[in-house]
C-alpha cells in the first residue's frame, strides 16, 4: 500500500511538473499560461522532489520498466528547463565580449543603472545614497509617483538632464543624465499607461547613443482601469509583448546607432518574447555567459526572476555588471559600466516567421489597449 501511494505521487508530481513546462509552448498570450516562462528554475528543482522519492522506491522495491520510463521522464524535463538556464551562465560563450583595459589606460566609459523603486516605497534618503553610492552617468528609474519625484528632487543637483513621465500607481518613469541630450521624447507605445523613454546621448569620446528606457505591463497583473477602480479580470501578455516588438522596430530602423535598453521588462530572459526583441533588434545581452541576475523578487530568494533588463548593440564591450539592493524595494537594481567597441553596422536579420510573429502580436497588443480603454494617443 505505501509503495502503490509512493507511485502515485511520483507520477503526479513528475506530471504536474510535465504540464506546466509544456503550457508556455502554447501560442497563447492568457496570463496563466505565459507565467509559467518564469520558474524555470524552480521547477527544475522541483524535479528532485520526485527523483528522490523515485529512488526510494527503487531501493525499496526491486526496479520495475515503469520506474526507468519516470526516471527517463524527469531527466528529459529537468534537461528541457535547464536549456533555458544554462545559456545565463559561464558554461555559455559572452554575447557582449569583456573589454579589455590596460593598466594605466584611460578609456572612455558609460556607466547605466536602472532600477524599479516600487511608489509604496518610502526610502527616498537611503535610494539617494544608493545613486550617489553608484554614480552612474544615466540613471533610470520606474514607479517614480508624485511623492518619490519630490523625494527624489536632490538628483536634479547631480545631474544636468531629466526627461519622463510622472504617474500614480508603479507607472511613472524617470531617467536622469549628465550626459548631454541630443534628443529626448517620452512615447506611449501601446497603452496611454505606459510611458517609454527614448532619448540620443551625447557621450564624450563615444559619440551619439541611442537609449530607451521602458517599463511594459506584467502578465498577470488585475486590471483596475474599469468603472469604480474595481479589480476586474488579470491582464494577459499581449500589451507587453506588443511593446517590446515597437522597442525592437525603433532599434531596427536605426541599426547605424549603438543602442542600450533597459528597463523593467516584466519578463524572464529567457522567455520567447524576449527572445523574438533580440533576434528583431540584434540587441546583446550581457548576462549570457555570465550570470542570470535575477532582480525580482528582492525579498524572496526561491521566487527570484531575472526580469530587469539591460541590453546592447554590438558597438559596446563590458566592464563591469552588477545587481544592486534597491532599499525598501521588491526589484534589485542592474547596473553595467560599458566602453565603446568597433560597430559592424550589421542590419538585424529576423527570419520571416519572427516579422509575422512580431506584426501579430502588435495587432493583439493594440486591440487589448483598445479593449480596455488605454490605447495608446499618438502612433509612434
Amino acid at each position: 500500500m505505501a509503495a502503490r501511494l509512493l507511485l502515485w505521487t511520483i507520477r503526479a508530481l513528475t506530471l504536474l511538473v510535465v504540464v506546466v513546462s509544456v503550457l508556455p509552448m502554447i501560442p497563447s498570450g492568457q496570463w496563466w499560461v505565459r507565467v509559467w516562462e518564469f520558474p524555470r528554475l524552480q521547477l527544475t528543482l522541483a524535479l528532485v522532489i520526485p527523483l528522490v522519492l523515485l529512488a526510494v522506491l527503487a531501493w525499496w522495491h526491486r526496479p520495475r520498466l515503469e520506474h526507468a520510463a519516470w526516471l527517463a521522464v524527469i531527466l528529459a524535463t529537468g534537461g528541457w528547463q535547464l536549456s533555458h538556464i544554462l545559456p545565463f551562465t559561464p558554461l555559455w560563450p559572452t554575447e557582449v565580449p569583456a573589454a579589455e583595459v590596460k593598466p594605466g589606460e584611460n578609456r572612455p566609459t558609460l556607466k547605466v543603472m536602472s532600477a524599479n523603486i516600487d511608489y509604496t516605497n518610502e526610502r527616498h534618503d537611503e535610494l539617494l545614497a544608493t545613486v550617489r553610492r553608484e554614480d552612474p552617468d544615466l540613471l533610470l528609474l520606474i514607479e517614480v509617483d508624485r511623492a518619490w519625484a519630490e523625494g527624489l528632487t536632490p538628483l536634479d543637483n547631480h545631474y544636468e538632464h531629466r526627461v519622463g513621465e510622472v504617474r500614480s500607481e508603479g507607472l511613472g518613469i524617470m531617467l536622469w543624465s549628465r550626459i548631454p541630450l541630443l534628443e529626448q521624447q517620452v512615447k506611449h507605445l501601446v497603452s496611454e499607461r505606459r510611458p517609454s523613454i527614448f532619448v540620443t546621448l551625447d557621450v564624450p569620446g563615444i559619440g551619439p547613443v541611442r537609449y530607451v528606457g521602458t517599463h511594459p505591463v506584467p502578465p498577470g497583473l488585475r486590471d483596475r482601469i474599469k468603472s469604480n477602480d474595481e479589480t476586474t479580470e488579470r491582464r494577459d501578455s499581449r500589451v507587453r509583448d506588443a511593446e517590446l516588438v515597437l522597442v525592437a522596430r525603433h532599434v531596427q530602423q536605426d541599426p547605424d546607432n549603438r543602442w542600450i535598453v533597459t528597463g523593467d521588462f516584466n519578463d524572464v530572459a529567457w522567455s520567447d518574447g524576449t527572445r523574438l526583441f533580440t533576434d528583431l533588434s540584434d540587441l546583446k545581452d550581457p548576462r549570457r555567459g555570465r550570470r542570470l541576475l535575477s532582480s525580482y523578487h528582492a525579498h524572496r530568494p526561491l521566487w527570484r526572476y531575472p526580469i530587469d533588463h539591460l541590453f546592447v548593440s554590438d558597438g559596446f564591450h563590458l566592464i563591469d555588471l552588477d545587481r544592486v539592493r534597491v532599499p525598501g524595494s521588491d526589484h534589485f537594481a542592474v547596473t553595467a559600466t560599458l566602453t565603446a567597441a568597433e560597430k559592424d553596422h550589421a542590419r538585424p536579420e529576423a527570419s520571416v516567421m519572427e516579422k509575422k510573429q512580431a506584426r501579430e502580436m502588435v495587432e493583439k497588443g493594440t486591440e487589448d489597449a483598445a479593449e480596455h480603454g488605454v490605447s495608446a494617443t499618438q502612433a509612434d
